[in-house]
């Protein structure tokens, strides 16, 4: 009987080695120990996804020697890849060890992989396969070391690279590193034949060739930039996940978004739909102009008749008192928002009071923006009644009930539109229009008062004060707008500042409008300035216009966030691919829309009025009440701050109630 062989002994482990020196060598050494002055050593690994790669001796002394004479960082770890792609360490990359004992002392070697000394590139190229190593099948058609032709040549490939770069760097050390130019027949040529042949090869050059070929877009310029940023923000409203996709669009641009293409690529395109903004990218300057976007809008025309209504000097303390109240609203909210951990607002009350809160949140985010589309339409209506008499010599009256449902013509198309993005052209002209019709109003109220002087003005009006509060309200309305635009600042911790510097500037633009209007007109100050202009001017004419263009294209993005929490709540699957549900959605979104008409034809006749309602049923729990009630329970721990909170929820509560119905009161008396 013949002895068993045992395949151990060294004889065996050195027949094994001699029989595949050149191949089952591997072309990288898995582990190189360095010791640091005879302290634990730091280990160098490399991932191959699970093969284990046979091991190669290393002189360890003589290497060490070469370390310690280089000037490399201390404690710094060989971990990152400069081949990553996109987030994930792909095969082929320097990876932290992860049996390295967190106990250890940090080596004093390291280096940067990106820009490494010279001798560490020359230690690294010691572990991989040489030219004058390898077996002449080993080599291309020129004659030249491929490695890709070596077992798992396709997994390495990659640290070759790096290596064989970083070597023709350190020769021509002189050459700026700025300028990069790719060689031809080089390893990224998509088309090289000889990487086609390899493994893996016929599907990069496909995607290689693919990205080539797309054109070349210059970026977006600054404004359009931050109009369709503004946009994607709108998209998630209160931090609602609003934006719904559109029919299945495969961009030819997709490989090109997603950066150059690798074997990590899919071959097919995902489907190309709209994409929540990256959180943290946002400088401070840009969240000023997204701010900035929130808050000026129509309310701020509403102003002069709210301080006639108000009286100047009570007008104006209470306008700066909602301001800093808003603001430290809205510091509560952001602030119950960490605490919680959700970036809804409705999610938010959802996870401290339950889903009763959470649809309560809802329906009053859903009520302001009808209302504000209603009170926007109204808006529109009595612009274009004064334009056309103007323009007709007074001899063309049409009432505002028609005027209002002809504007559903352009509400109806628009209002199907599922990307917002859709609507950028839209938001730019429109915001054009308003900072142009503010230029036009601070130039003609102070030229009023200039030529005709102070008009008969009131420090305080005892009978209509409850109609300012509601306007006043009305004009801070930006709460929706505060979660993502905090969301999606580079430095959250900034928002604080820059909030307060925003609503300082705001405050400001209110209070002179609106103090500056109502002394210029006085008693005859009209619920839309505008309409005091001169209605024989021209240019008049052609701002009224202008501005009536801005809010009849801006009042589809104030019913979106509506239309959107709407469908969420009422349709459970998504019409993408079920053309039944889709147009139940368009035909829910024609009813929305008419019912908002509805709404503005109900308010039509004393538009004043309307918006004070507005404010002070739908605006004054979203800002006043909600926040410091979401506050109280998960972040206040102190008595102070629970006493603070509790104060205000009584006193937002008690302003709505008392508000709404003075106001209430106030319009069937007039009626």
């Amino acid at each position: 009987m013949s002895t068993p062989r045992n395949i151990n002994t060294p004889s065996a482990s050195k027949s094994r080695r001699l029989s595949n020196q050149n191949l089952a060598e591997s072309p990288f050494r898995q582990a190189a120990r360095v010791p640091s002055n005879g302290s634990p050593s730091t280990r160098m690994s490399f991932s191959s996804n699970g093969v284990n790669s046979r091991r190669s001796s290393f002189d360890v002394d003589s290497n060490a020697r070469l370390l310690a004479a280089t000037n490399m960082d201390n404690n710094v770890a060989i971990s990152e890849s400069p081949f990553s792609t996109r987030g994930n360490t792909p095969p082929g990359s320097f990876q932290q060890a992860s049996s390295i004992n967190d106990s250890r002392a940090p080596s004093v070697y390291s280096m940067r992989v990106d820009n490494p000394d010279p001798e560490v590139v020359r230690v690294v190229g010691r572990h991989l396969v040489r030219d004058s190593d390898v077996d002449p099948s080993l080599a291309d058609n020129d004659g030249q070391f491929d490695s890709l032709k070596l077992q798992g040549g396709d997994i390495t490939r990659q640290l070759y690279k790096w290596q064989r770069d970083h070597e023709t760097d350190s020769i021509s050390r002189g050459r700026s590193k700025s300028f990069d130019l790719p060689r031809e027949g080089g390893e990224d040529e998509g088309l090289n034949i000889q990487n086609i042949k390899v493994p893996g090869g016929m599907r990069r050059s496909f995607l290689s060739a693919k990205a080539q070929a797309q054109p070349q877009t210059g970026p977006p310029t600054f404004l359009t930039r931050n109009f369709i940023e503004f946009l994607s923000i709108y998209g998630h409203f209160a931090g609602e996940e609003l934006e719904e996709e559109e029919e299945d669009e495969y961009s030819e641009n997709a490989v090109e978004e997603e950066g150059h293409p690798d074997e990590n690529t899919a071959l097919l395109g995902p489907s190309h739909k709209a994409k929540r903004p990256a959180t943290g990218k946002a400088t401070a300057t840009k969240a000023v102009l997204l701010l900035l976007k929130s808050f000026v809008g129509t309310g701020v025309l509403f102003l002069p008749k709210a301080y006639y209504n108000g009286g100047i000097l009570f007008s104006s303390l209470v306008l700066i008192f909602v301001s800093a109240l808003s603001y430290w609203c809205f510091l509560l909210l952001i602030r119950a928002r960490i605490s919680v951990g959700v970036s809804s607002f409705g999610d938010i009350g959802g996870v401290l009071y339950g889903e009763a809160m959470r649809k309560v949140i809802l329906f009053s985010i859903v009520l302001s923006q009808i209302g504000f589309a209603a009170a926007y339409i109204v808006f529109t209506s009595e612009n274009l009644q004064a334009l056309i008499l103007a323009l007709t010599k007074q001899k063309t009256l049409i009432n505002i009930e028609t005027l209002i449902f002809l504007q559903l013509i352009i509400f109806l198309p628009l209002s199907m539109v599922r990307n917002i993005a859709k609507l950028s052209g839209t938001a730019l002209i429109a915001d054009f229009f308003i900072l142009l019709g503010l230029l036009y109003l601070y130039y003609w109220g102070g030229l009023t008062i200039a030529t005709h002087g102070i008009s008969d003005v009131k420090l305080f009006n005892p009978k209509d004060w409850t109609l300012f509060i509601g306007t006043a309200i009305f004009t801070f309305e930006g709460i929706g707008l505060i979660i993502p635009i905090q969301e999606s600042m580079k430095k959250p911790k900034q928002f604080g500042p820059v909030l307060a510097g925003v609503m300082i500037g705001i405050t400001l633009i209110f209070v002179s409008m609106g103090a500056l209007c109502y002394a210029a007109y006085g008693s005859n100050v009209k619920t839309v300035v505008i309409l005091n202009l001169p209605q024989d001017s021209k240019f008049v004419n052609g701002v009224q216009l202008l501005y009536s263009l801005a809010i009849l294209l801006s009042t589809p993005l104030q019913l979106f966030p509506a239309i959107r929490i709407l469908e969420n709540g009422l349709f459970v699957r998504s019409g993408k691919h079920n053309p039944t549900i889709k147009w139940q959605k368009n035909v829910f979104r024609f009813v929305l829309v008419f019912f908002t008409a509805l709404v503005a034809w109900g308010g039509a006749d004393d538009l004043d009025k309307f918006v004070a309602l507005i404010g002070s049923f739908a605006c004054i729990p979203l800002v006043y009440i909600y926040p410091p009630l979401l506050h109280l329970k998960s972040v206040a721990q102190t008595n102070l701050s629970k006493l603070s909170d509790i104060l205000l929820i009584v006193f937002g509560t008690g302003c709505m109630v008392y508000t709404t119905f003075g106001t209430v009161s106030s319009w069937i008396g007039s009626s």
